[in-house]
Formats: C-alpha cells, structure tokens, sequence
C-alpha cells in the first residue's frame, strides 16, 4: 500500500502519535463505493462517519454503515436533523442502522441545508426525542464550533453555539450518554485550544476531536473552507495562496495537529482527546497521511 508522503519540513512531533493513534475519518456512499477494500488503507476498528448529505438516499447510508461494521470498523452515521422529515422517520432510520448495519453511534447534528426538510431543525431537537437511547445508540458525538456558525448566530459571536455546547454537556450528564465533540476543520491550532479551554472553564465536560482537513489541493481546499464558514483561521490558507511555489503542493495538516498535539501535552488543550480527518482530498489520501503520520510520529518518539 502506498502511503501519502509527509513534507520532510514538517515532520509530525513525538507528542502527536497518541491523538493520531485515535483517529477518525468520514467517507460518504458514493466515494465509499469507489474503495474497493477499507481494510486495505484504514487500522481495524477505524470509527469511520457516513456523511449524509441532501439527496442521499438512506437505503445507501445503510449499506455503507453495513459494508463498514462487516470489515470491522466502527461505523458512525451522521444523523442531520434538518433532513429528518419527522419523528416516525426518524425512528425507523435508527432501527434500520441498528438491525441491518448493527450500528449503535451516530453523529447528530443539525445538517447543511439552511432550511428544514420536515419537522427538526437542531441536534438539540433530535437528542429530546429519546429515541437513540431507546433504540440502544450507546454513544452520541455532537457538532462543535471553534470559530464560531455563522448559520447559527446570525448577528456574530458564539453565544448560542456556546449556549448549545453547554445543553448537550448537561443531556450527557443527566442521561449517561456517552458523548463527545467533533469540530469543524480549521486550519489553525490557537482558536482551537482557546475555545477548548474556553468550553472546559464553562462547564462543557464532552471530550473533544479536532477536525482537520486531510491532504488536498490548496484551490480546493479553499473552496471547501469557505463554503463550510472556516472562521479565522482561512487566513492561514490564504497566507500560503500567495506563495505560488505552494499552489501545486497539497495541503497537510501536520502543523495543526503538532500544535495541538503540543498543547495536549502541556495540559493546555481543554479536553481534547483525538483527531478527526475530513478526507477533502480523498479517503485514501487522508488514510495513507494519517498511516505516515502515525509511522514518523512513532518513530520520532522512539528516537526521543
């Protein structure tokens, strides 16, 4: 198997093998169908999402969680409240994942389209059902904003992300749900490790899994940052598109996660506990960088 080549000037730290070592990754069904083995690029026992955007169809999002849990990875449906048409639906998807796919985690979260599909709007709305406990969904993970949501605080600022982070901390402890944050990618470490402090002094006790974006075209990932409200931290993208000797030369996240990875050590990194990669590049670009990743980063701790 080949494995995507780290720059040889930004070799990963010693610090960043234990985040790395838990990695996550997403695929969606219609690249899923291109990969003709996941045990052929991904470690056994991966939690790989399934990213369920408008205009899937959800017998493919079953078969896709199904492929996944038969190859022996974890698989993690993205369950995208704004696309949910009612509470029926939704307990007849979640039975479905769990009796065809014997899945029993999902991601919930609101979900891309600006306007509702049916009767949800909001994570939050899904999680007061009652219906992934019911149906036995032992471990929920939850969107989380470093930079902010524009679609959600539409005037600016953070506080109704922040007022939602802090219900879906209170849903956990007062239910038992295993659950934990996934962020958005961003492109700088400092906003992320504010915002991980900011939410543990704020009582926002669920684990955190920084999202970052795996190796792809610098144009492209631009793009897709924009078109997903990427905060602040853009600028560090557009910092590197002035340099034209750079716009050929994929993007890789190794100084985000040797930041944060830095911080984690030094106790500075809230709750953080692992990395999220967001394959904008392609699964198997994103599963062979965290594999190199995770040999140099070995390796860097053994010399250490």
């Amino acid at each position: 198997m080949s494995v995507f080549p780290i720059d040889a000037n930004k070799k990963p730290n010693a610090s960043a093998s234990g985040l790395m070592q838990r990695f996550s990754i997403e695929v969606m069904p219609r690249t899923a169908a291109k990969v003709e083995s996941f045990r052929a690029i991904l470690p056994k026992g991966t939690r790989v999402y399934v990213a369920h955007i408008e205009g899937t169809m959800i017998d493919d999002m079953i078969a896709t969680a199904k492929r996944l849990t038969d190859e022996g990875f974890v698989a993690m449906p993205h369950i995208p409240a704004r696309i949910v048409p009612d509470r029926a639906r939704l307990k007849t998807w979640l039975k479905r994942y769990r009796d065809e796919a014997g899945v029993s985690q999902a991601l919930v979260l609101a979900g891309s389209p600006k306007a509702p599909l049916g009767d949800f709007h909001s994570a939050i709305q899904l999680l007061e059902t009652g219906l992934f406990d019911q149906l036995g969904f032992n471990r929920l993970h939850v969107a989380g904003h470093p930079e902010g949501n524009k679609d959600i605080d539409t005037r600016g600022g953070t506080r109704l992300v922040d007022d939602a982070a802090k219900w879906k901390s209170d849903f956990a402890n007062r239910t038992d749900a295993k659950m934990a944050m996934v962020t958005q990618f961003a492109f700088d470490a400092d906003p992320v490790l504010n915002w991980a402090r900011r939410m543990q002094a704020a009582g926002v006790d669920l684990p955190i899994h920084v999202g970052v974006a795996g190796p792809t075209k610098l144009n492209t990932l631009i793009k897709f940052a924009i078109a997903c409200g990427v905060g602040p931290s853009l600028k560090v993208l557009k910092k590197r598109a002035l340099d034209l000797t750079k716009l050929a030369a994929p993007f890789e996240p190794t100084d985000v996660i040797n930041a944060v990875s830095e911080g984690h050590a030094a106790g500075q990194a809230g709750l953080i506990e692992s990395i999220h990669l967001f394959p904008l590049g392609g699964i198997k670009a994103s599963a062979n960088y965290a594999t190199a990743f995770g040999n140099d980063a070995g390796h860097q701790r053994a010399m250490g």
